[in-house]
């Protein structure tokens, strides 16, 4: 009984059952429709598993037939894992179970189970897993998820979230062609939940209106250019451009003639900062390129990100610190309204930056750098085989040993690579936000150079805000420490949650549509697994 078709004799008995627990979904609610040949995951529970799970674990009736509900309308598929470890949407549902059980430490609902936050912990820390369908501790960290899920909803979303069937929606279920997946999202009816999450609803409002687009025919290819085109000039290619930008809204009115005018001039800058660029309203091949992406594509990425904005945590009076990857942007975030924010770097492609939650609660002043292991044996060795004084030379030392490879570090001072100060949320992946003497970097429009670890372009302002009202800090006393040049560390009385994401399509405080480019792949290894037709 493993297969995802129920055999008559299994369907009969549940049928059998139902009659004892009149609030029991029927099993005409299975949607069979799901199979291992367009499932977005491809692991299956046995069908008994969710009993046995329910029975095992004594779950209330009202938790039990909303996870009843939750597997019959995936046929059984996994939601939470597949073979390589957590899925996205896991990671996801996982930084707001962390955020929200970081503070309500009264509510012991959340974070009673000792083993699946274990499990957790160490499949948030590996990027490839190796787990089995079969397996009992791959099955009970997926129910675990599974009860922990529809728990935190019911505490989080007013209760008629989870009288319809959006509570099933929030995990992808099977492929299907573009078109058909946006009218689903399009026609599901999440007024409750889209009131508590407002990302959430703008997203969904720009994907009406790209598909709207799509049914209207889309937009045509542009030819490039092959030059650099200034306000003033005329071009066959601007009547083509104007209607492109017309159509999503980055150009008002209708003209098509071919001057490069002042309101074109405007369009274009629209475009550029939609899209991450300096608005300097200079058309060029990259832009036209950027347009002739296909209006399907866009609505895939607005898909993709649609499933992401979903894990935003509910507002709240906390600070928060949340840094968009494909932005290359640090936000900071007060009573659910932004402070301020921050150009960063990030890790370039080969050294990600990962996508995790924790809580910044230390600052350390004038650091030492311990260099990871990776780039002593990749960058530091080599150099010095070539430089017998590179150590000397870059302010390093050499501290001890570890399995043969020497262990360096780099002394405080103006040219330590972490800068006058770092800030630490511990984590598995020993990822931390510090300054750099490499301020260059800041003015680019893509900015992933690091080894993984986040740059600021401003870490004084970091500093000054997270320690205000802190003993004696102040903006004196902590640029004295960021130029002590001897490292010294101050504990955060109030450690502020750190939300680390990867957005490439989100609505901004402007109301303005923005998309950025898909640096590490994420969405493009997410549109394979939800539509036949990925482009």
């Amino acid at each position: 009984m493993n297969k995802i078709f129920l055999p008559l004799m299994l369907v009969l008995g549940l049928l059998a059952s139902c009659k004892n627990h009149k609030d029991r979904p029927s099993t005409n609610s299975i949607d069979t429709s799901i199979t291992v040949a367009n499932a977005y995951n491809p692991f299956f529970l046995d069908s008994g598993s969710v009993e046995a799970y329910i029975s095992t674990e004594k779950l209330e009736p009202a938790i039990a037939d909303k996870m009843r509900n939750f597997y019959y309308s995936r046929n059984f598929e996994f939601a939470w894992l597949t073979g390589s470890g957590l899925t996205e949407q896991a990671r996801g549902f996982w930084n707001l179970h962390s955020y929200y059980t970081n503070y309500n430490k009264g509510d012991s609902s959340l974070n009673d189970d000792k083993v699946l936050n274990k499990v957790m912990g160490r499949l948030n820390e590996t990027a490839e897993a190796s787990l089995k369908a079969s397996e009992r501790s791959t099955i009970q960290t997926e129910l675990g998820l599974t009860e922990h899920f529809i728990i935190y909803l019911g505490k989080n979303y007013e209760a008629a979230v989870l009288k319809n069937r959006s509570l099933e929606s929030f995990v992808p279920k099977k492929k299907l062609p573009t078109m058909e997946v946006a009218k689903t999202i399009l026609e599901t009816k999440e007024d409750d939940f889209e009131k508590e999450n407002q990302a959430y609803k703008q997203v969904k409002a720009q994907l009406k209106r790209y598909y709207a687009i799509a049914v209207g025919g889309g937009w045509q290819p542009i030819a490039f250019i092959g030059k650099k085109v200034k306000k003033g000039e005329t071009v066959a290619q601007v009547p083509a451009i104007k209607r492109r930008l017309q159509l999503t809204g980055e150009l008002t009115g209708n003209d098509t003639t071919s001057l490069y005018d002042d309101a074109f001039e405007q369009g274009v800058k629209n475009f550029q900062a939609s899209y991450g660029y300096t608005a300097d309203g200079k058309l060029i091949d990259s832009l036209v390129k950027l347009m002739n992406i296909p209006v399907a594509q866009k609505i895939q990425q607005l898909i993709v990100n649609l499933n992401r904005v979903r894990w935003l945590p509910a507002e709240t009076d906390e600070r928060l610190i949340v840094t968009n990857i494909p932005e290359y942007k640090l936000h900071v975030y007060e009573n659910g309204k932004e402070t301020f924010n921050m150009n960063v770097v990030v890790g370039k492609e080969g050294h990600n930056t990962v996508i995790f939650s924790g809580k910044l609660s230390e600052v350390v002043f004038s650091p030492y750098w311990n260099l990871p292991t990776s780039i002593v044996e990749k960058e530091i060795l080599p150099a010095i085989k070539n430089n017998p004084h590179y150590l000397e030379e870059h302010n390093m030392e050499k501290t001890g040993e570890s399995g043969g490879v020497p262990e360096i570090r780099q002394k405080p001072g103006g040219n330590n690579s972490l800068g006058k100060v770092k800030f630490l949320f511990p984590n598995a992946f020993n990822i931390y936000f510090h300054d750099t003497p490499v301020k260059s970097l800041f003015e680019k429009d893509v900015r992933a150079y690091s080894h993984g670890c986040i740059r600021l372009s401003d870490p004084l302002k970091m500093a000054e805000y997270i320690l205000h009202g802190q003993d004696n800090w102040n903006t004196q006393t902590i640029t004295e420490a960021m130029n002590a040049g001897k490292e010294s560390s101050v504990g955060v009385k109030r450690p502020i949650p750190v939300i680390i994401t990867y957005y490439t399509a989100w609505v901004g405080s402007n109301n303005q549509l923005n998309f950025r480019s898909d640096i590490y792949d994420h969405d493009a290894e997410q549109a394979k697994l939800l539509f036949t037709d990925a482009l």
